[in-house]
Order: C-alpha cells, then sequence, then structure tokens
C-alpha cells in the first residue's frame, strides 16, 4: 500500500550537543493507517514530528510526505498536511470564526472576505459541522481571549480539519478536552478516515488512545525501542496471566505446585499463575480446589511501554520512575 509517511536514517543533533536528539530511524506509515508515536519527555519524539512537519531541519536522512520530499517540496508538504500543535497558535484578538477564516484563506480555499456573511456557503457549512463536533458552535463568534484552554484546543482542530489534509498530525491533541469532547473527536476522526482515507499520525500522554492504532512506533533515547502493531507490542514486553484464588490457600498453593504451574502470591491477593503458551480454560479444569476469584490479566499497551521504558532506564543507569509520555 501507498505510503503517506516515510521516514529514513532520520538524524538530528542540535548544536553543541554530545550525542543525537534523533538517531538514525526510520518508519514509514500507510496512506490512512492510525499511527502513534510515543516516548517519554526527552526521547525525541517532539524534535521528530517537528522534522516531519517542517518546522525543524533534520541534520541528515530523508523525509517524505503524501509522497513529496520535505526539503525540495516543502510549500507542497505543508499544503497537505494539518498540524495541531502542543503549544496553542491562536490569535487571541480574533474570534473564534476570524482564526478559522484566516487559515481558510491562507491554505487558498477561499479568497479574502472582511466578514463572515461574504463568505460562501460550503465554508459557512463545513465550520458549522466540525465546530458542532467540539462543541464550540455557540462561541464561534466570541473573541477567543475569552475562551478557556480547552476550547482553545477544541477551536485549533476545528480549524486544522479545515482544508482536509491528507495527513493530519495530532501532539496531545485532546489535553484539556472533556471526557465527551475526546470521544466526539476520536469518533469523528474514525469517520474521516473512513470516508477520506486521512492518516493519523498522533502523540499523546492517554495511552488508552493509541490502544485502537493500526501501528505503534515507541522512541526512547532517540531510536525506535519497539514498533509494530499494539498486540504484537504488549505480547513482546508483557505476558499474559491468571489470578487465582481460594478459601483455602494452602490447598490451592499445593495444587499449583502439583501441577508444575509457575505462579506466585503477594501478601493477601490472589496467586498469579504464568500462563506462557497454556490454555487457561485447561490450567482452570485442572484445578480441583473450589476457587473463590478468577480472571484473567490482559495487559494494556501503557504496561507494555512502561515495561520496555523501565528496561531501558535500568539498561541506562536511570533509577527514577519513567516520565510520563
Amino acid at each position: 500500500m501507498e505510503s503517506a509517511v516515510e521516514v529514513q536514517n532520520l538524524v538530528k543533533r542540535y548544536k553543541n550537543s554530545a550525542k543525537n536528539a534523533v538517531d538514525d530511524i526510520s518508519f514509514s506509515v500507510e496512506r490512512g493507517a492510525f499511527f502513534a508515536l510515543l516516548g517519554p519527555n526527552g526521547a525525541g519524539k517532539t524534535t521528530t514530528i517537528s522534522i516531519l512537519t517542517t518546522t525543524l531541519e533534520k541534520t541528515s536522512g530523508s523525509v517524505r510526505l503524501a509522497g513529496y520530499d520535505s526539503d525540495r517540496d516543502q510549500n507542497a508538504v505543508r499544503a497537505r498536511i494539518g498540524v495541531v500543535f502542543q503549544s496553542p497558535s491562536l490569535d487571541l484578538n480574533l474570534t473564534a470564526e476570524e482564526n478559522i477564516r484566516l487559515h481558510a484563506m491562507l491554505y487558498g480555499l477561499y479568497p479574502f472576505r472582511p466578514a463572515y456573511g461574504m463568505m460562501p456557503h460550503t465554508y459557512k457549512e463545513r465550520v458549522a459541522e466540525l465546530a458542532d463536533v467540539l462543541g464550540i458552535r455557540d462561541s464561534l463568534f466570541r473573541p477567543v481571549k475569552t475562551f478557556s484552554g480547552g476550547m482553545r484546543r477544541k477551536l485549533e482542530i476545528v480549524r486544522d480539519l479545515m482544508h482536509r489534509p491528507a495527513i493530519l498530525f495530532l501532539d496531545e491533541p485532546t489535553t484539556g478536552l472533556d471526557p465527551l469532547s475526546r470521544k466526539n473527536l476520536w469518533q469523528y476522526l474514525a469517520r474521516v478516515r473512513a470516508d477520506e482515507g486521512m492518516t493519523i499520525f498522533l502523540t499523546t500522554h492517554y495511552l488508552e488512545e493509541a490502544e485502537t492504532a493500526d501501528r505503534v512506533c515507541i522512541i526512547n533515547h532517540g531510536v525506535i525501542a519497539a514498533l509494530g502493531r499494539p498486540s504484537d507490542i504488549r505480547q513482546e514486553l508483557t505476558e499474559i496471566y491468571l489470578l487465582l484464588d481460594a478459601r483455602d490457600h494452602a490447598a490451592l498453593a499445593r495444587e499449583l505446585m502439583r501441577l508444575n504451574l509457575a505462579h506466585k502470591r503477594e501478601a493477601d491477593g490472589p496467586f498469579r499463575v504464568t500462563l506462557g503458551k497454556q490454555n487457561p480454560a485447561a490450567i482452570v479444569q485442572a484445578i480441583k480446589t473450589p476457587l473463590s476469584h478468577l480472571a484473567i490479566h490482559n495487559p494494556t499497551l501503557e504496561e507494555a511501554y512502561l515495561e520496555m521504558i523501565g528496561r531501558d532506564e535500568q539498561h541506562n543507569g536511570v533509577t527514577n520512575a519513567p516520565p510520563a509520555v
């Protein structure tokens, strides 16, 4: 399938730095895919997304977006991407609609019109559609300086969806959004991906948002630590296990030993039984001690992420807990 994003041997070293901020990374994102880039603070993900969105020059390597080289065809790249930056980029002295209209004109979607009433019907329909998704339609004509941080975030998302970008970069897009707005945004983006083939490139602190990604790339210390489907990363870095308990703890412990099942128990909690490649139903059926608790623990992407980051920090001699993504 055609790639929307192609990154080959990307390197970025800042002036006077002793090591590369991004150190020879390569990955690709298929057209219409949902791709998530994760990593702790200082890992290199902000540098990477800045290079991809043409706001930072790379040291070496190649980057192509929507089929265009990011060095030779910057204008073509910028016309085909939308970027919701982590830091706000709104004109606070304009109304919400004026910010949107300015954006639409800069992208060449419509010729200059000094007033909303003079804009064509297609513009008004598009603004209303997006404003409804994020719940700011009633505030379109208020000055942005009166908006809360969450409302400004919603406005940025509306503005950057106006020109229907082929690739939408979302840098912590739902920070400050209420749960309903987050839900509405992701439902809308799923619909746009299905209808228009838009590619979504996400960085986020909310790892549950990356659970539904087609592929996830975890970057740490400037290099790729894991790359693949969320399910594959979870399977590689964590384990599925059974949680078992019984009123007769001693009998259950003896039976687990008799069945040669690797297990452990912390304090007064349930027994944690490592599954490996064993069938959980077969294990439960083999246990004759009456059980008072039974559950299968399926690890989340967040657990896999923290496991991987923790291993990396131990390998590099860092003992502090890993920072947020």
